[in-house]
């Protein structure tokens, strides 16, 4: 058995590319949503800007849960417009994003995730999935284990938290589903404790809040 492999017919492939687009739409609703968050300063409008701060976390919190979308710029763009004194609150918000995502992953049934798989005809992944459906969690861990080939992927495997923490700060994780993707992932996989996973992703996504706090917001460029 290739683990994790699949082949994909033609019907799928379209079906691959109108999931693509779908993926491009929302990136471009979170541009044009990053955008309309730029809004000045002033003593006369505090309120309508504490009003607009709470708007916006709440915003970000909701894009960064979403797989495949850059929900990380709002977060950006708040810290550029109000500087370092905001980091707590978008590093709060980064929690609650990606926990979200991750418990909505919890609720999600695997059968679910097999009937996109089917609707995309990924074969081969579609039967992995079936055979792990059934098996709890520690046996869904060792079925993974036995099939694994060899390399990296078994370590990482039985090191599923330090792979986590890696996978969120990694480059280029957008291929993946981004900080969204990877939470929901984490989630349906039913390999991680909430508690291990809220653990897992606070120390991650510290380093840069905390240079920030340390710094100023010119580490940003």
């Amino acid at each position: 058995m290739k683990f994790l492999s699949f082949k994909v017919s033609r019907g799928g492939l379209w079906r691959f590319l109108l999931l693509v687009l779908i993926i491009l739409a929302m990136n471009l609703m979170a541009t044009l949503i990053v955008e309309r968050l730029e809004f000045e300063v002033r003593p006369n409008n505090e309120d309508m800007v504490h009003q607009m701060i709470m708007f916006s976390a709440a915003v970000y919190a909701g894009l960064i849960a979403i797989p495949f979308v850059p929900g990380v710029e709002v977060g950006l763009v708040l810290i550029t417009m109000l500087g370092s004194g905001i980091v707590l609150l978008v590093y709060s918000c980064t929690l609650a994003g990606l926990m979200l995502s991750f418990l909505v992953g919890r609720l999600i049934p695997l059968s679910a995730i097999v009937k996109v798989v089917q609707w995309l005809r990924f074969s081969r992944l579609e039967r992995l999935l079936k055979r792990i459906e059934p098996l709890a969690g520690e046996e869904r861990l060792n079925f993974l284990l036995e099939k694994a080939p060899g390399g990296a992927l078994p370590f990482l495997l039985r090191h599923r938290y330090l792979a986590l923490a890696v996978a969120i700060n990694l480059p280029g994780n957008f291929l993946v589903g981004g900080g969204g993707g990877i939470a929901l992932i984490a989630g349906v996989s039913r390999l991680f404790t909430p508690q291990g996973f809220l653990l897992t992703i606070a120390l991650a996504v510290a380093p840069v809040p905390l240079a920030i706090a340390l710094f100023g917001k010119d580490l940003l460029g």
